[in-house]
């Protein structure tokens, strides 16, 4: 059975303790899983967040970054789970970075992306750039913890 990670959209009228309230968490824990946000007052309409700890594990008992939902993937959206992603696209051979991967998601992650998908024997539509969960759990993105 798989596990994933959730991911809460941030809606007008949220704020960080209303969140933690509802998942059962605090608001340290959703700090701490969610580096990207760097004033717990500051959080914005749909603003994706990580509500719970990475929890997907390989059968050897590494840990890599759950499949975070092809929706995850647009250009308004930053996080060090791009990065990671970005450094395995560059460690696979994949790169079109020109000074490396950051954590906003880019073109040239989606170039990147399309180069791996391509790599596994995808093609046309599924060759993209966009993720999806089948080339995501191959590329073994490490957990991002900090």
């Amino acid at each position: 059975m798989e596990k994933t990670t959730q991911f809460y959209v941030v809606k007008t009228g949220d704020n960080l303790t209303k969140i933690a309230q509802r998942f059962h968490v605090t608001v340290d824990q959703i700090m701490a899983w969610n580096p990207q946000i760097k004033d717990r007052n500051k959080i914005f309409p749909d603003q994706r967040i990580r509500v719970a700890p990475p929890t997907e594990h390989d059968g050897e008992g590494g840990e890599y970054e759950p499949f975070p939902g092809s929706d995850f993937f647009q250009a308004s959206v930053t996080s060090p789970v791009i990065e990671a992603m970005g450094y395995r696209l560059v460690e696979e051979g994949c790169s079109v970075y020109s000074g490396g991967p950051d954590s906003t998601w880019s073109s040239a992650d989606q170039k990147s992306y399309a180069n791996w998908q391509r790599k596994l024997g995808f093609s046309g539509p599924d060759a993209d750039g966009i993720p999806g969960r089948t080339s995501w759990n191959k590329l073994h993105v490490p957990a991002v913890y900090e």
